[in-house]
């Protein structure tokens, strides 16, 4: 887990891409050695998950085998008790990353929508929310299914 602030002369994203680079380097050290190597992760490891970033580095040289998991979006929906979508509804999963007016825009376009990658981008989200005129209905949940699980109406969050 990251801040994402850093003094790396290649920014966030140079830092995080070195230190990919070195612990699948590391892994492969092991796995070359005929040792098992477990990497666990919350969530789905494939969804929006760290262990994406060695899988891809590490799968074309060694076997993997992915126990799927219970997603942010399934555990988050759970705590609310509300389905995320019937019918033929379509569901959006979109990361608090993208710039506002964007998000803003796919949030109004969309039948139902998750946000990802909250953190420090909330205030951001909430604007997007705001914008699209979905702020009144949204929620905010955090930590899913945990002990510090918290659901919250996204207005009434503090940045």
């Amino acid at each position: 887990m990251t801040t994402e602030t850093t003094d790396h002369p290649g920014g966030y994203q140079g830092a995080i891409d070195e230190f990919y680079v070195a612990s699948a380097e590391r892994l492969a050290a092991h796995l070359e050695a005929g040792r098992s190597v477990a990497l666990l992760a919350e969530g789905d490891p494939l969804f929006y998950s760290s262990y994406m970033h060695m899988h891809t580095r590490l799968v074309t040289r060694f076997d993997a085998v992915i126990v799927p998991g219970v997603t942010s979006v399934s555990a988050a929906s759970a705590a609310v008790g509300t389905p995320l979508v019937t019918g033929d509804e379509v569901l959006s999963v979109l990361p608090g990353t993208l710039p506002v007016a964007e998000l803003a825009q796919r949030l109004a376009d969309a039948d139902a929508a998750v946000v990802m990658k909250l953190g420090r981008t909330y205030p951001q989200v909430r604007e997007a929310l705001s914008l699209s005129g979905r702020l009144d209905d949204a929620l905010y949940v955090e930590r899913a299914s945990t002990a510090g699980q918290r659901v919250l109406p996204a207005a009434g969050v503090d940045d």
